[in-house]
């Protein structure tokens, strides 16, 4: 790992002017440049980019919205312009993104967290009819959050008539649309279990020592608590932590389930402190480098699933598929073969193939 942040403190260093050959992307990476989930992230979009002959460089925003919105004013206003500028819609900036590109000539692409109604209402119809809006693609959050919870009360079993499971559920920044959906699907869950009883939902902010604290005091409160449900792994760790300090046994008498595709929530599926883990989410920048390779051949991608994609690549991780991934995430490489995903020559009923799955069967 340690590696890949070097090989990537240095593409980060390059000015698009010294780029010999391919299309130039720029990707405003939301997180920290050490943070386990968005660093997994870039290292497969980099994968993505060097397999389809594009130079990507990356900047890390350190969860500052204020700091996107100035690497993007950069981006888009200075003198060397990248020809793509992908970016997240953390914190809702996606509109100051919009209306600063205007008339740059770069093109944008928007991952993980689309415009919400509301951002659309504001934006319009004219941006569907932007040539340089090629798009947006996220994950199917809201099904994480549903598949999340339906697994650990699947686990946990049935109980007595009268009787109910105490829950507690950590979900991310208020703000944050993937955090929002992945909440509405652990309600949905919630109103097909009536015998389950969410005592308390908070905001852990994606942060390990924020849910640690929370989960502490909480645990105290209704210690009865047999399943945990977390938006991301961090808090799911944070709590998991508290749990073991308050004599719990995690996995038996608290069972946990969490989002990512991290080395410690791979590890901890496959030992059995995760019952129930989703992941999937960190290709789509993969996937979108695919995207814009061909849009930069000329390629109409809107013809092959639409400019706004969601696609369906959260899924329920077991054992044996945590295994093979955490064989690729720690080699830090990626045999997926990005270049054979292009629309280029497929028929107008083709869909681009992006799933988990197409990385599980890699080798």
């Amino acid at each position: 790992m340690l590696k890949f942040l070097c090989q990537c403190a240095l593409v980060v260093c390059l000015p698009f002017s010294a780029v010999a050959h391919g299309a130039t992307v720029l990707f405003l990476n939301p997180g920290h440049a050490d943070e386990t989930f968005w660093v997994s992230y870039s290292q497969f979009m980099q994968a993505a980019a060097k397999n389809l002959h594009l130079q990507l460089q990356i900047r890390y925003a350190d969860r500052s919205a204020p700091t996107a919105v100035a690497q993007a004013r950069e981006a888009l206003k200075g003198e060397v312009r990248p020809d793509y500028l992908v970016f997240v819609n953390e914190e809702y900036i996606a509109p100051q993104i919009l209306r600063m590109a205007k008339d740059s000539g770069v093109k944008l692409f928007m991952v993980n967290n689309a415009l919400t109604p509301e951002q659309l209402s504001l934006v319009g119809p004219e941006l569907e009819r932007d040539p340089y809006w090629i798009g947006s693609m996220v994950a199917n959050d809201e099904e994480a959050g549903y598949l999340m919870l339906s697994e650990i009360i699947r686990q946990h079993g049935p109980v007595s008539a009268g009787q109910s499971v105490d829950l507690l559920a950590f979900s991310g920044p208020k703000n944050t649309p993937a955090a929002q959906l992945r909440e509405k699907g652990l309600y949905r869950a919630l109103a097909e279990h009536p015998e389950v009883r969410l005592r308390q939902r908070v905001y852990g902010e994606w942060n390990k020592n924020r849910a640690y604290d929370q989960a502490t005091l909480l645990l105290k409160r209704y210690p009865a608590t047999a399943l945990i449900w977390s938006a991301n792994d961090e808090m799911a760790f944070g709590a998991m932590q508290a749990a073991q300090e308050a004599g719990k046994v995690v996995g038996r008498d608290v069972l946990f389930s969490a989002v990512n595709s991290s080395i410690p929530a791979l590890e901890a599926r496959i030992d059995g402190r995760l019952s129930a883990l989703v992941g999937g989410h960190f290709t789509l920048g993969g996937w979108a480098m695919v995207l814009i390779g061909d849009d930069a051949k000329g390629i109409d991608i809107s013809q092959f699933g639409g400019r706004n994609r969601k696609v369906p690549l959260l899924q329920l991780i077991d054992r044996q598929q945590a295994q093979h991934l955490l064989v690729q995430v720690r080699s830090e490489t990626w045999q997926v073969p990005f270049a054979r995903l292009s629309a280029q020559g497929k028929p107008a009923s083709w869909h681009y193939p992006f799933s988990l799955n197409t990385v599980l069967q890699a080798p």
